[in-house]
C-alpha cells in the first residue's frame, strides 16, 4: 500500500508540479494514470507534454488511443488502463480507497485560492485515512514544498 500525496498548490500550477513529478515517478519505473475531470484541461496538457521545451519529453497518450495499456503516462477522465502503479488527480478528479490501495502513490494536486477545491481535499483526505490509507500534506506556502501533516 503506497502513500496518497496532497499537494497544496499557493505559488505553482498543477502543470509546473507535474512537470517536476511526473519525470520522477517514470524514473521509478512506474507507469502513471494521470486523471482529471476537464477534457479541454486535459487536451491542453497533452499538448504541454507534446511541445515543453524546457522538460525532457514524457511519453504519454490520451485515454481512448489503440495503446493505453501501454502508455508509461495516460491522460484521461476514466479508469486506470495502463497497469499504472500511480495516480495523479487534478481538478477535483477522485478514487476510491480500493483503487488507491494497491497502487504505490497517488498525487493530489489541489489549487489551495480555490475554496471547492481545497473543500474537496480536505474530504478526501479524511475518507482516505479513515480507511487506512497511509497520507501526506505537502505546502509550498513557504516558497518551497514542506511536509505538513502525516497521517
Amino acid at each position: 500500500m503506497g502513500t496518497v500525496m496532497f499537494y497544496h498548490l499557493t505559488r505553482s500550477s498543477v502543470e509546473e508540479t507535474l512537470m517536476t513529478i511526473l519525470p520522477r515517478a517514470l524514473s521509478q519505473g512506474w507507469r502513471v494514470m494521470l486523471r482529471g475531470t476537464d477534457p479541454a484541461a486535459l487536451d491542453r496538457l497533452d499538448a504541454r507534454l507534446w511541445l515543453a521545451e524546457d522538460h525532457p519529453f514524457l511519453p504519454h497518450g490520451l485515454e481512448g488511443g489503440p495503446h493505453d495499456a501501454h502508455q508509461p503516462v495516460l491522460i484521461g477522465r476514466g479508469p486506470i488502463t495502463n497497469g499504472a502503479q500511480g495516480l495523479f488527480l487534478i481538478d477535483g478528479a477522485a478514487t476510491t480507497p480500493d483503487e488507491a490501495r494497491p497502487l504505490d502513490r497517488v498525487w493530489l494536486l489541489f489549487d489551495g485560492g480555490d475554496g471547492a477545491q481545497l473543500a474537496d481535499a480536505r474530504a478526501k483526505w479524511k475518507s482516505l485515512t479513515e480507511a487506512g490509507l497511509p497520507a501526506q500534506y505537502w505546502s509550498e506556502e513557504s516558497g518551497r514544498w514542506e511536509k505538513k501533516a502525516e497521517r
